[in-house]
Protein backbone atom coordinates (compact mmCIF):
# COMPACT_ATOMS: atom_id res chain seq x y z
CA UNK A 1 0.00 0.00 0.00
CA UNK A 2 2.83 2.59 -0.51
CA UNK A 3 2.49 4.73 -3.72
CA UNK A 4 4.79 4.15 -6.54
CA UNK A 5 5.52 7.98 -6.30
CA UNK A 6 6.81 7.74 -2.46
CA UNK A 7 10.33 7.70 -1.28
CA UNK A 8 10.84 4.84 1.38
CA UNK A 9 14.13 3.90 2.41
CA UNK A 10 14.84 0.35 2.29
CA UNK A 11 15.99 0.70 5.94
CA UNK A 12 12.84 1.62 7.15
CA UNK A 13 10.06 -0.96 9.17
CA UNK A 14 6.87 -0.72 8.34
CA UNK A 15 4.49 -2.98 9.46
CA UNK A 16 1.45 -4.55 8.00
CA UNK A 17 -1.72 -2.47 6.93
CA UNK A 18 0.45 1.05 6.62
CA UNK A 19 -0.60 3.02 3.83
CA UNK A 20 2.20 6.03 2.14
CA UNK A 21 0.51 8.71 -0.45
CA UNK A 22 2.18 9.91 -3.35
CA UNK A 23 5.70 12.01 -3.00
CA UNK A 24 6.09 11.06 0.95
CA UNK A 25 9.47 11.17 2.28
CA UNK A 26 10.44 7.97 4.94
CA UNK A 27 13.69 8.04 6.26
CA UNK A 28 16.25 5.61 7.43
CA UNK A 29 15.05 4.32 11.02
CA UNK A 30 11.93 5.24 10.58
CA UNK A 31 9.48 2.70 12.22
CA UNK A 32 5.99 2.98 11.26
CA UNK A 33 3.23 0.87 13.11
CA UNK A 34 0.34 -1.31 11.36
CA UNK A 35 -2.63 0.18 10.06
CA UNK A 36 -1.32 4.11 9.83
CA UNK A 37 -2.06 5.89 6.83
CA UNK A 38 0.31 8.61 5.53
CA UNK A 39 -1.28 10.69 3.01
CA UNK A 40 0.55 12.18 -0.13
CA UNK A 41 3.66 15.06 0.28
CA UNK A 42 4.30 14.04 4.00
CA UNK A 43 8.20 13.95 4.93
CA UNK A 44 9.05 11.14 8.24
CA UNK A 45 12.44 12.54 9.00
CA UNK A 46 15.28 9.62 10.38
CA UNK A 47 14.93 8.11 14.41
CA UNK A 48 11.32 8.79 14.21
CA UNK A 49 8.74 5.80 15.36
CA UNK A 50 5.21 6.13 14.90
CA UNK A 51 2.47 3.70 16.09
CA UNK A 52 -0.40 1.67 14.93
CA UNK A 53 -3.43 3.29 13.91
CA UNK A 54 -2.59 6.76 13.26
CA UNK A 55 -3.63 9.34 10.41
CA UNK A 56 -1.00 11.80 8.93
CA UNK A 57 -2.58 14.08 6.50
CA UNK A 58 -0.71 15.68 3.83
CA UNK A 59 1.85 18.65 4.22
CA UNK A 60 2.68 17.51 7.35
CA UNK A 61 6.62 17.61 8.62
CA UNK A 62 7.10 15.13 11.15
CA UNK A 63 10.06 14.47 13.06
CA UNK A 64 12.07 17.24 11.43
CA UNK A 65 15.26 18.29 13.71
CA UNK A 66 14.55 21.12 16.25
CA UNK A 67 14.61 24.39 15.89
CA UNK A 68 17.71 25.23 18.24
CA UNK A 69 20.51 27.45 18.43
CA UNK A 70 23.75 25.23 18.67
CA UNK A 71 22.67 22.47 17.48
CA UNK A 72 25.53 20.24 17.29
CA UNK A 73 23.98 17.26 15.00
CA UNK A 74 23.53 14.53 17.88
CA UNK A 75 20.89 12.43 16.52
CA UNK A 76 17.46 12.97 18.52
CA UNK A 77 14.30 11.34 17.87
CA UNK A 78 10.48 11.73 17.83
CA UNK A 79 7.97 9.29 19.16
CA UNK A 80 4.57 8.92 18.35
CA UNK A 81 1.90 6.80 19.92
CA UNK A 82 -1.10 4.65 18.42
CA UNK A 83 -4.46 6.47 17.28
CA UNK A 84 -3.15 9.89 16.67
CA UNK A 85 -4.78 12.21 14.18
CA UNK A 86 -2.52 14.96 12.42
CA UNK A 87 -3.60 17.54 10.48
CA UNK A 88 -2.53 19.49 6.75
CA UNK A 89 0.66 21.28 7.61
CA UNK A 90 1.46 20.16 11.14
CA UNK A 91 5.16 20.28 12.26
CA UNK A 92 6.67 18.41 14.84
CA UNK A 93 10.01 18.56 16.06
CA UNK A 94 12.80 15.91 17.36
CA UNK A 95 14.17 16.78 20.54
CA UNK A 96 17.43 18.03 21.63
CA UNK A 97 20.14 16.63 23.16
CA UNK A 98 19.89 19.19 26.12
CA UNK A 99 16.41 18.31 26.91
CA UNK A 100 16.93 14.21 26.91
CA UNK A 101 16.77 13.39 22.88
CA UNK A 102 13.27 12.75 22.48
CA UNK A 103 10.09 14.73 21.46
CA UNK A 104 7.22 12.63 22.69
CA UNK A 105 3.32 12.74 21.70
CA UNK A 106 1.31 9.93 23.59
CA UNK A 107 -2.01 8.17 22.08
CA UNK A 108 -5.45 9.57 21.11
CA UNK A 109 -4.24 12.87 20.29
CA UNK A 110 -6.22 15.39 17.74
CA UNK A 111 -3.83 18.09 16.25
CA UNK A 112 -5.66 20.24 14.05
CA UNK A 113 -3.99 22.11 11.05
CA UNK A 114 -0.34 23.92 11.21
CA UNK A 115 -0.36 23.20 15.01
CA UNK A 116 3.92 22.62 15.90
CA UNK A 117 5.47 21.12 18.67
CA UNK A 118 8.24 21.91 19.23
CA UNK A 119 11.87 19.86 20.50
CA UNK A 120 11.33 17.95 23.74
CA UNK A 121 7.82 18.41 24.67
CA UNK A 122 5.91 15.69 26.15
CA UNK A 123 2.69 15.05 25.20
CA UNK A 124 0.11 12.68 26.96
CA UNK A 125 -3.38 11.44 25.94
CA UNK A 126 -6.87 12.24 24.69
CA UNK A 127 -5.61 15.90 24.04
CA UNK A 128 -7.05 18.36 21.53
CA UNK A 129 -5.23 20.95 19.71
CA UNK A 130 -7.21 23.20 17.67
CA UNK A 131 -5.83 25.05 14.61
CA UNK A 132 -2.16 26.54 14.68
CA UNK A 133 -1.46 26.34 18.62
CA UNK A 134 1.76 25.99 19.34
CA UNK A 135 4.38 24.62 21.81
CA UNK A 136 7.73 26.09 22.21
CA UNK A 137 10.88 23.89 23.59
CA UNK A 138 10.37 21.55 26.43
CA UNK A 139 6.62 21.89 27.24
CA UNK A 140 5.16 19.44 29.64
CA UNK A 141 0.97 18.87 28.61
CA UNK A 142 -1.60 16.58 30.81
CA UNK A 143 -4.04 14.09 29.43
CA UNK A 144 -6.99 15.33 28.16
CA UNK A 145 -6.48 18.63 27.62
CA UNK A 146 -7.83 20.98 24.89
CA UNK A 147 -5.89 24.00 23.23
CA UNK A 148 -8.07 26.75 22.05
CA UNK A 149 -6.79 27.64 18.23
CA UNK A 150 -3.65 30.03 17.87
CA UNK A 151 -3.22 29.08 21.49
CA UNK A 152 0.99 29.48 22.85
CA UNK A 153 2.79 28.10 25.13
CA UNK A 154 6.54 29.60 26.59
CA UNK A 155 8.97 27.13 26.90
CA UNK A 156 9.52 24.89 29.90
CA UNK A 157 6.12 25.66 30.50
CA UNK A 158 3.80 22.95 31.77
CA UNK A 159 -0.41 22.54 30.74
CA UNK A 160 -2.06 20.39 33.72
CA UNK A 161 -4.28 17.35 33.12
CA UNK A 162 -8.15 17.76 31.86
CA UNK A 163 -7.50 22.10 31.51
CA UNK A 164 -8.32 24.23 28.34
CA UNK A 165 -7.09 27.43 26.64
CA UNK A 166 -9.46 29.79 25.18
CA UNK A 167 -8.63 30.79 21.60
CA UNK A 168 -5.66 33.01 21.62
CA UNK A 169 -4.39 32.54 24.85
CA UNK A 170 -0.67 33.06 25.88
CA UNK A 171 0.95 30.93 28.35
CA UNK A 172 3.92 32.15 30.37
CA UNK A 173 3.78 30.14 33.35
CA UNK A 174 2.11 26.70 34.36
CA UNK A 175 -1.54 26.44 33.63
CA UNK A 176 -3.02 23.97 36.48
CA UNK A 177 -4.71 20.92 36.02
CA UNK A 178 -8.73 20.84 35.60
CA UNK A 179 -8.65 25.15 35.01
CA UNK A 180 -10.22 27.54 32.06
CA UNK A 181 -7.05 29.60 31.08
CA UNK A 182 -7.89 32.39 28.64
CA UNK A 183 -5.90 35.52 27.83
CA UNK A 184 -2.32 37.29 26.39
CA UNK A 185 -1.14 36.36 29.38
CA UNK A 186 -3.31 33.90 30.07
CA UNK A 187 -5.30 34.24 33.19
CA UNK A 188 -7.47 31.51 35.41
CA UNK A 189 -11.58 31.76 34.78
CA UNK A 190 -12.56 28.97 36.80
CA UNK A 191 -13.10 25.30 36.12
CA UNK A 192 -13.22 23.13 33.45
CA UNK A 193 -16.69 22.09 34.34
CA UNK A 194 -18.13 20.84 31.16
CA UNK A 195 -15.27 18.69 30.03
CA UNK A 196 -15.00 17.05 33.76
CA UNK A 197 -18.61 16.38 33.16
CA UNK A 198 -17.73 15.01 29.88
CA UNK A 199 -14.98 12.67 31.83
CA UNK A 200 -17.46 11.26 34.06
CA UNK A 201 -16.67 12.94 37.22
CA UNK A 202 -19.36 13.59 39.44
CA UNK A 203 -20.64 16.81 41.09
CA UNK A 204 -19.91 16.49 44.41
CA UNK A 205 -16.10 15.98 42.47
CA UNK A 206 -16.74 18.91 40.83
CA UNK A 207 -17.29 20.71 43.67
CA UNK A 208 -14.44 19.80 45.79
CA UNK A 209 -12.43 21.04 42.77
CA UNK A 210 -14.13 24.21 42.79
CA UNK A 211 -12.96 24.68 46.05
CA UNK A 212 -9.25 23.74 45.65
CA UNK A 213 -9.95 26.60 42.46
CA UNK A 214 -10.73 29.35 45.40
CA UNK A 215 -7.97 28.30 47.79
CA UNK A 216 -4.86 28.50 45.04
CA UNK A 217 -6.22 31.29 42.98
CA UNK A 218 -8.60 33.93 45.27
CA UNK A 219 -7.54 33.09 49.27
CA UNK A 220 -4.41 35.14 48.68
CA UNK A 221 -2.28 32.50 50.79
CA UNK A 222 1.78 30.86 50.08
CA UNK A 223 1.70 27.97 48.20
CA UNK A 224 2.93 26.14 50.61
CA UNK A 225 -0.36 27.19 52.80
CA UNK A 226 -2.48 26.41 50.50
CA UNK A 227 -0.87 22.37 49.50
CA UNK A 228 -1.47 21.77 53.17
CA UNK A 229 -5.10 23.06 52.87
CA UNK A 230 -5.81 20.39 49.81
CA UNK A 231 -3.87 17.49 51.26
CA UNK A 232 -6.63 17.94 54.64
CA UNK A 233 -9.36 17.25 52.31
CA UNK A 234 -7.72 14.56 49.75
CA UNK A 235 -9.90 11.82 51.30
CA UNK A 236 -12.78 13.59 50.18
CA UNK A 237 -11.86 13.46 46.73
CA UNK A 238 -8.41 12.32 45.48
CA UNK A 239 -8.52 14.65 41.82
CA UNK A 240 -7.41 17.24 44.39
CA UNK A 241 -4.00 15.27 44.39
CA UNK A 242 -3.73 16.65 40.80
CA UNK A 243 -3.70 19.90 42.09
CA UNK A 244 -1.17 19.40 45.18
CA UNK A 245 1.58 17.70 42.58
CA UNK A 246 1.63 20.24 40.28
CA UNK A 247 1.69 22.86 42.51
CA UNK A 248 4.65 21.57 44.35
CA UNK A 249 6.76 20.96 40.84
CA UNK A 250 6.30 24.16 39.30
CA UNK A 251 9.13 25.76 38.36
CA UNK A 252 8.19 28.61 36.50
CA UNK A 253 5.23 28.94 38.83
CA UNK A 254 1.66 29.16 37.91
CA UNK A 255 -1.11 32.27 35.74
CA UNK A 256 -2.44 34.53 37.99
Amino acid sequence: MIDKNAIVHPNAEIEEGVSIGAFSVVEQGVKIGSNTKIESHVIIRENTTIGADNHIYQFCSIGEGPQYVGLEGDPTSLVIGDRNVVREYCTLNSGTPVGGGVTQIGSDNFLMAYVHIAHDCQLGNHTVFANCASLAGHVEVGDHVIMGGFTLVHQFCRVGAHSITGIGSVCLKDVPPFIVAAGNTASPFGINVKGLRRRGFSSDQIQLLKWAYRQIFRSGLDVSVVVKRLEERLDECVHIQLFIDFLKSSKRGIIR
